[in-house]
């Protein structure tokens, strides 16, 4: 047999080869192409809409053709209306499908543009597309590879009709000379008039004198102060390196003393402290022990900057006597951990920081449309589906799809999308809060926002109906699966509410709260507060169930899910209120496990005949808290009525306290804006019984005559004012991506915050003259911004070991080649180069306008070295 191939065939299978091995992957082929997106206008000449654009660079060898190929995107939700060589589809929530046309072609070396247009202005680099990953498909449309983007860049926006929403937009363009015009506003103060404390104190008189801490002093206390001897300890020793010795009982000859007594300021008893620095040491008596603790606080807000400063530093107190007490009772951050995943170590450095400004609520929002985040067991999915998102081939799948820019991988570098507390780790943020007298409030969002939640029970579903066990498939399925309803939610979700009028939806929820109450119970504490979401069903959610219809019908027959609600289906007009009816048995259930349940401001309304909104009284009286949200938009007096009703009410204004919301127009700012913009002064001047004399522009930046537009609203009653339980801030996690954005958005913000709902209230509050309030409240803000930047900027340095808190960048104005530079918190200092080298705390200070002879680069930096974004200035 001869063994030895001809010439030909040899020649033959060599060029075979070596095209194989010449021929990229596909993977070679993502890698050697450059993406860019550009926002091109938001003025197309139709109101409301953007042009915007795809720039595809191909620096490889092979062609990029019409077929067997779409990229994957995230993008902040918009309709689009149409396209050029290439359709963009919206498949769910913000996940987006790019699919060449016929006749695209990209060949090697070339560059090719696809135009989009779409609906509402976008002015925020955060909304550019975001996670790209490309999928290329085999002759069948089966799914073969799945590659990230790693070439990508977004063009900045400089051009007005970049910066400005449409024409509908009333804001200034952002620009380095608006904002050095309203830093101008503010002005240096004396040290004697910062803030001592923030949140300012009911009382407080300063006196002649100061007090030394030594190591040698001891920290005496009750013995139910055990806790909050045991943080001051720990607090002093890490800020100060001064280890004190501790003892639980009240000798006369401790420096510092911990006690309780029946204390009372301004009436009330419930975390009153009173706080006593004199030549004998230091007291603080509690009315209860969250009064001690918060007296700790103030203790340590005495310490003064200096002490955040350097390392070592005398422990020297100003002699002083404070009476202080909370203006509210429930004082809240809200962290939405489920669009964007938090570690447990973020949560906890923000409930200490919490802790410090005293708040003594935490809304933890663990689920939603994007994420599941805490393991319940016996219900696996919930964190093995609804706690990762990763690439799926469709809306259908059983599984999370990308969002927010998670991209095709579960757990991937750099993604937020995927993670949970487990059981262990939830228990232990539940101890670490309870030790800083922070009641967690856990959340589970129904019957919309559910999407993580149906997800995971479909796959469970589907699980045990492949091993033939029909009942357990069915024990906590929370869908109609032959609802065909059409709807959009108001992150353009197509498929996140779930069956009001199925029994096993009722039966899901009670199992999630019963081992929620376990976890509880195991951390020492009892679920007494329960958040049952309720905000933003869309309209058209049930309208096509068969289950629903069957209710509704006039003979419900005999099924089980339509006889759930058949005693109330007197009440039942038609799917408006389906809301309505399924929050009443869901209370149902809560009340009988004794929670007092808080709903956003929609679980308590019920819509009339034409569909809008007005208060639903069912609920008063029931232990159930509506939180209220919206000031600016269709209803904005409905917290006052409800509050008139007799309801508990949280506020909640937007206008004032969204923290996901930017800090200003600034392109680079990252946030959202659609109901306007938040920095740190909104939420300072908040007039929490009369919130529209402190709501200045509507979402488009349009001025309110405050006195006009809101004429005809509803007020608060003199009586009802109690009903006003308390204020809470909100930060929603679209747009937010690990420990140092969540900081940034949360810091300085929150300290404002604590102002509003801690102290007492400010007598610019009560004025009558709208432009008298104003100068009042910018004399105000002056002081307070003053000590944001010089007393508190040094401890968010030190505290925990650093937050990432914002420092604002500099205003800047050109005029005759002169350079002007400004901050906007006095207390902070500018520093630059000319070299074009980034400037560093070191680097030349800014004392007196510039002549610009060359390239400027300049930033503005607190006491501690910390240092704002850096603004180039071009000659």
């Amino acid at each position: 047999m001869n063994k030895t191939l001809p010439s030909f065939l040899l020649l033959a299978l060599g060029l075979l080869f070596g095209s194989c091995q010449s021929s990229p992957t596909w993977e070679q082929t993502v890698e050697q192409l450059h993406l860019e997106w550009e926002l091109v206008s938001n003025f197309t000449g139709e109101e409301g809409q953007f042009k915007a654009r795809f720039l595809f660079e191909n620096t490889g060898e092979k062609a990029l053709e019409d077929e067997g190929w779409a990229l994957f995107f995230n993008m902040s939700p918009r309709k689009i209306l149409s396209s050029t060589h290439a359709t963009i589809t919206h498949i769910n929530g913000d996940w987006y499908r790019l699919r060449p046309e016929k006749g695209f072609y990209l060949g090697p070396g070339e560059r090719l543009e696809v135009a989009y247009t779409g609906i509402e202005g976008i002015i925020k680099e955060t909304d550019a597309p975001m996670g790209l990953y490309m999928v290329s498909y085999g002759p069948n449309q089966q799914e073969l590879a799945t590659v990230p983007v790693d070439h990508w860049n977004v063009r900045p926006f400089v051009r007005e009709e970049q910066l400005l929403r449409g024409g509908a937009d009333q804001e200034e363009p952002y620009s380095l000379a608006r904002q050095y015009a309203i830093n101008e506003r503010m002005q240096p103060v004396g040290d004697s008039d910062l803030q001592p404390i923030i949140p300012s104190p009911y009382r407080m008189e300063k006196r002649k004198g100061t007090f030394s801490i030594d190591p040698a002093m001891t920290v005496a206390y009750q013995e139910e102060l055990e806790n909050e001897a045991a943080y001051l300890n720990e607090k002093l020793k890490s800020l100060t390196g001064v280890d004190l010795g501790s003892n639980a009982a009240l000798g006369k000859g401790a420096a510092i003393r911990l006690s309780l007594s029946d204390i009372r300021v301004d009436g009330k008893q419930q975390e009153a402290y009173r706080l006593e620095v004199d030549e004998s040491g230091i007291s603080i008596t509690g009315g209860d022990a969250a009064g001690v603790f918060y007296g700790v606080q103030s203790l340590l807000s005495l310490l003064g900057p200096e002490i955040y400063l350097r390392e070592k530093a005398p422990l020297v107190l100003p002699f002083v006597y404070i009476e202080d007490a909370p203006r509210f009772r429930f004082r809240s951050l809200h962290v939405d951990v489920a669009r964007n995943f938090q570690t447990k170590e973020t949560i906890k450095k923000a409930l200490d920081m919490m802790a410090h400004y005293k708040l003594n609520h935490f809304l933890f929002y663990t689920s939603e449309d994007e994420g599941w985040r805490v393991e319940i067991p016996g219900l696996p999915e919930l964190t093995d589906v609804g706690g990762q998102r990763q690439h799926v081939e469709g809306m259908a799948a059983p599984a999370l799809h990308p969002g927010y820019g998670s991209g095709p991988e579960a757990y991937g570098k750099g993604s937020h999308g995927s993670g949970f507390y487990t059981r262990e780790e939830f228990i232990d943020i539940l101890k670490y809060a309870r030790e800083r007298h922070i009641t967690i409030i856990p959340e589970l969002n129904f019957p919309g926002h559910a999407r993580a939640a149906i997800k995971s029970m479909e796959a469970r579903y589907h699980r045990f109906m492949e091993a033939g066990d029909m009942l357990a498939a069915e024990e906590y399925r929370l869908i109609d699966p032959d609802d065909r309803s059409e709807y959009l939610s108001a992150q353009a979700y197509k498929d996140n509410v779930v069956s009001v009028v199925r029994e096993s939806t009722y039966r899901f929820y009670e199992k999630v709260v019963d081992e929620l109450a376990l976890m509880y119970q195991e951390a020492g504490l009892e679920l007494k507060k329960m958040h049952a979401g309720g905000d933003e069903v869309p309209v058209g959610s049930w309208t096509e169930s068969p289950m629903v219809a069957e209710l509704l019908e006039e003979s419900p027959g005999e099924s089980p899910s339509a006889a759930l609600l058949l005693e109330n289906l007197p009440d039942i007009q038609d799917r408006k209120n389906l809301q309505a009816f399924f929050f009443r048995e869901l209370l149902k259930r809560l009340e009988k496990r004794g929670l007092e349940v808080h709903v956003w401001e929609e679980m308590t309304l019920i819509k009339d005949e034409s569909g809008a909104y007005r208060p639903n009284p069912e609920f008063v009286g029931r232990n159930v808290v509506p939180y209220i949200w919206n000031n600016m938009f269709d209803y904005p007096d409905l917290g006052y009525q409800l509050a008139n009703q007799g309801y508990d009410v949280v506020l909640c204004n937007v206008s004032n306290f969204y923290f996901d919301l930017a800090y200003s127009n600034d392109p680079a700012e990252p946030g959202l804006y659609w109901a306007g913009f938040v920095d740190t002064k909104d939420a300072w001047a908040f007039a929490p019984f009369d919130w529209f004399k402190t709501t200045y522009t509507s979402s488009m930046g349009r001025p309110i005559d405050r006195e006009k537009e809101f004429a005809n609203m509803v007020r608060i009653h003199p009586d009802a004012k109690e009903n006003i339980m308390g204020l809470e801030a909100q930060l929603w996690s679209e747009t937010v991506k690990g420990e140092a954005m969540a900081e940034y958005y949360i810091f300085p913000k929150l300290l404002g915050f604590a102002e509003s709902s801690w102290a007492k209230e400010r007598d610019w509050e009560r004025a009558l003259d709208l432009k008298e309030m104003d100068q009042e409240i910018e004399k105000g803000w002056n002081r307070f911004a003053n000590t944001l930047a010089r007393r508190e900027y040094p401890k968010l340095a030190r505290w925990n070991g650093g937050y990432n808190y914002r420092i604002a960048p500099p205003g800047l104005r050109i005029k005759n080649d002169t350079l002007y530079a400004n901050v906007n918190f006095p207390g902070l200092e500018l520093r630059y180069t000319t070299d074009g080298t980034e400037p560093h705390f070191d680097a030349d200070k800014y004392e007196k306008p510039l002549p610009l002879s060359a390239q400027v680069k300049i930033r503005a930096f607190d006491r501690a070295g910390r240092g704002s974004k850096t603004v180039t200035v071009d000659l």
